[in-house]
């Protein structure tokens, strides 16, 4: 029983790796057979793998037509955007009520790095360190948080954005502008602007809703 988790476990893990690659995609609907070929794991651990994917919101199971990837939808984007940005909001509050922290001060040097180079020319590198660079900070807000509910929350929709954000090509049109929005970010966190840092996460938001072309809210 016990080795038969452990190759559901490790099933899960491999089946999470393409999605993350982008090797099974947002929106793709694939069988269990594909998976098994894919993975390379038998039958039983990847139906296992799978289930543990629906509970955590990457994929939904079609009886008797297979295994449908979480799918790209303004309402699926929108939330789960949404869903950071509200955490990411208490996270720079409380960065900013402790004066920020030196890794703060880390983060703010890389992401002006990340700027002054993509101002020289943006290359496939500098958009994975931009998007490398871009979770930091995300994932420095969520931990601030000290809340174990939070960040199982967190981890989880971190997994769904970045399934997501393998249906886009990268967009070095972005780049500059993002890097500006959480150099705003870090610099009310460094001073101490709680308010600041919240409208800043916000606007952040705003931002990145714009770059998959849609809205905060529906209109009508």
């Amino acid at each position: 029983m016990a080795k038969d988790m452990l190759l559901a476990d490790q099933s899960f893990l491999a089946f999470r790796d393409l999605l993350f690659r982008g090797e099974v995609r947002a929106g793709q609907l694939v069988s269990i057979a594909e998976l098994v070929e894919k993975t390379g794991f038998p039958l039983a651990p990847v139906r296992e793998a799978v289930k543990h994917a629906e509970s955590a919101g990457l994929v939904r199971i079609l009886p008797k037509r297979g295994v449908l990837v979480i799918e790209p939808t303004p309402d699926t984007i929108r939330s789960c955007f949404h869903l950071r940005c509200m955490l990411d909001q208490e996270g720079a509050r409380i960065l900013a009520a402790r004066l920020g922290e030196a890794p703060m001060r880390a983060l703010r040097e890389e992401h002006a790095a990340v700027r002054d180079q993509a101002f020289s020319g943006i290359t496939p590198e500098l958009q994975q360190w931009a998007m490398a660079v871009d979770w930091k900070l995300h994932l420095a807000l969520a931990g601030a948080l000290g809340n174990p509910l939070a960040a199982g929350v967190y981890a989880s929709n971190h997994d769904r954005i970045t399934v997501l954000q393998q249906s886009r090509r990268l967009l070095p049109e972005r780049i500059i502008p993002a890097m500006d929005e959480h150099l705003r970010i870090i610099d009310a966190v460094l001073a101490g602007r709680e308010e600041d840092a919240m409208r800043a996460v916000r606007a952040h938001l705003s931002g990145t809703l714009r770059w998959w072309g849609i809205g905060l809210y529906e209109e009508g």
